[in-house]
């Protein structure tokens, strides 16, 4: 028989929120994977757990060398635990290619669900929480991250990101940039630690707030794209639009419903326009 991976959600501050089945799961995997193995042993000592099984390093670095021989183990019958230093692996952090590789040999992933820096900076950021999309840390060179950030301009979910306090300022002017200085956000720094603080307001007023420097880990939650109203369409770029669809085959009725649907306009609007259009006299005054 094949083993299983344990994907484990470790502490993202407060020991005291490490989930009840972690100090077991520890104690009883034959290999526990380590992001860090020496924060590892910190944890383990708070938990007053003691691993019985192999420690492993699992980290960025050794990522892809490392996965191939984990599922060795796997495949081979061993319980393999997965922790990194904070949060759920794979969420911004390492985990990814082993859960794929052990999908790929019918190997059974579980998880250990436990505190997520998404989603408590979700909870506490007082944005709409209905809908939203997690896009992990941006990238670290200027022009790259603006255009990410113009990627999703125009997103209506609530934005949630990972970003390090050396980069918040030129990350939160960039935001401002893209999504325009009033739209609403908020900082969460040192989440559920003796420090945790959430600063919300414009991209703009936080932009200038964090240039004076700041610290910790910080998740930044930006509220979506607001919903746009009817375009603001002058009689002329009415009829141009009607015109445009008429040349391309279609009944002016046709082309007039449609404009109207487009620009958010009862039907007979246009109608009127196009009408006032065809009755104008023309340039030459005949």
């Amino acid at each position: 028989m094949t083993g299983i991976l344990v994907l484990a959600g470790t502490p993202i501050g407060d020991i005291a929120d490490a989930p009840p089945r972690l100090a077991e799961e520890l104690a009883g995997a034959d290999v526990v994977a380590a992001e860090d193995t020496r924060r590892l042993r910190r944890l383990t000592q708070a938990l007053g757990a003691t691993p019985k099984g192999r420690i492993v390093s699992y980290f960025e670095g050794n990522e892809s060398a490392r996965t191939p021989e984990l599922v060795q183990e796997l495949v081979g019958g061993a319980r393999v635990l997965l922790v990194t230093d904070a949060g759920m692996p794979s969420v911004s952090d390492p985990g990814y290619r082993l859960v794929a590789a052990a999908v790929e040999k019918d190997i059974r992933v579980t998880a250990v669900p436990g505190p997520s820096a998404v989603l408590t900076a979700l909870a506490l950021s007082g944005l709409p929480v209905d809908r939203f999309c997690f896009e992990g840390f941006l990238p670290r060179k200027a022009g790259e991250r603006l255009t990410r950030l113009k990627e999703v301009a125009e997103e209506r979910r609530t934005l949630v990101y990972f970003e390090a306090p050396h980069r918040l300022d030129d990350t939160l002017a960039a935001m401002a940039e893209a999504f325009g200085t009033e739209r609403r956000a908020a900082v969460c720094r040192e989440l559920t630690k003796t420090y945790e603080e959430v600063r919300r307001g414009g991209l703009g007023e936080l932009a200038a707030w964090a240039a004076e420097g700041v610290r910790g880990e910080i998740t930044v939650v930006v509220e979506g794209a607001p919903e746009k109203g009817p375009e603001e369409l002058d009689a002329a770029e009415l009829v141009r639009r009607v015109r445009v669809r008429e040349e391309a085959g279609e009944r002016r009725k046709e082309a007039i419903a449609a404009v109207a649907a487009e620009a958010g306009l009862p039907k007979r609007e246009v109608f009127d326009a196009v009408v006032a259009a065809k009755n104008a006299p023309s340039a030459s005054g005949s």
